[in-house]
C-alpha cells in the first residue's frame, strides 16, 4: 500500500508587496503551522520516503520547518519548478515519474492545483469525515493523506482513498515557541 501526502504551503507573508509571488516568504503563522504539522506527521509515523517540494520560497520554508521536526535524514527531497502553481494534471504528471520503489510520497505545493488534485484522486471509499472537512476549506498548512494500491505511474482520478485531512488549526498551537 502506497501513501501520498499533499501539503499546501504555510501562510505566506505579504509584508513586502514588491516581492514577486515566487519569492514571498512564510508569515510567522505559517512558520509555526509548518512546525506543528511536521511534529504531528512524525507522531503519526507519516514519514515519506521522498518529498517533492515546489521551488518557491514559501514552500521551501514550509519544508524546512516540517523536516526539522522529524528524525535526521528521515526523507530524501527534491525542489521542483514544475509544481510551482501547477495545474492538477501537471502535479499528477510529476507524481507519475516517481520511482516505483518509493512507498510514501509527500508533495508540497500550492492551491488551487493541489486541492483540485486531492478532489480528483479521492475514491468513493474515502473517509467521509476527511472529505467533509476538506470540502469546507483547504487552508494553508493543511495536509491530506491518501492510500493507494496503484503504482505511481498508474495513479489516476478516483484511485486513492483519502484517509486523513489535517489542518493546522486542529493542532495545539501553544506547544511551540515563535520563529
Amino acid at each position: 500500500m502506497r501513501q501520498l501526502f499533499l501539503l499546501r504551503h504555510g501562510k505566506s507573508s505579504w509584508d513586502n508587496p514588491a516581492l514577486p509571488d515566487f519569492s514571498r516568504p512564510l508569515a510567522e503563522r505559517g512558520r509555526k503551522a509548518a512546525r506543528l504539522v511536521g511534529k504531528e506527521m512524525a507522531s503519526r509515523g507519516w514519514m515519506p520516503d521522498l518529498a517533492i517540494v515546489s521551488a518557491a520560497i514559501r514552500t521551501r520554508q514550509t519544508w524546512e520547518r516540517i523536516v526539522a521536526q522529524w528524525p535526521k535524514n528521515a526523507c530524501v527531497f527534491e525542489f521542483s519548478d514544475a509544481i510551482y502553481e501547477a495545474q492538477p494534471e501537471r502535479i499528477l504528471a510529476e507524481i507519475r515519474k516517481v520511482n516505483g520503489s518509493i512507498q510514501s510520497l509527500l508533495v508540497i505545493g500550492h492551491n488551487p492545483g493541489l486541492e483540485t488534485l486531492a478532489w480528483q484522486l479521492a475514491s468513493t471509499t474515502s473517509d467521509a469525515n476527511a472529505l467533509q472537512t476538506m470540502s469546507r476549506k483547504f487552508p494553508t498548512g493543511a495536509v491530506v493523506r491518501f492510500q493507494t494500491m496503484e503504482r505511481w505511474a498508474n495513479l489516476h482520478p478516483a484511485s486513492a482513498d483519502l484517509t486523513d485531512f489535517l489542518r493546522p488549526k486542529d493542532l495545539a498551537w501553544s506547544i511551540l515557541p515563535s520563529s
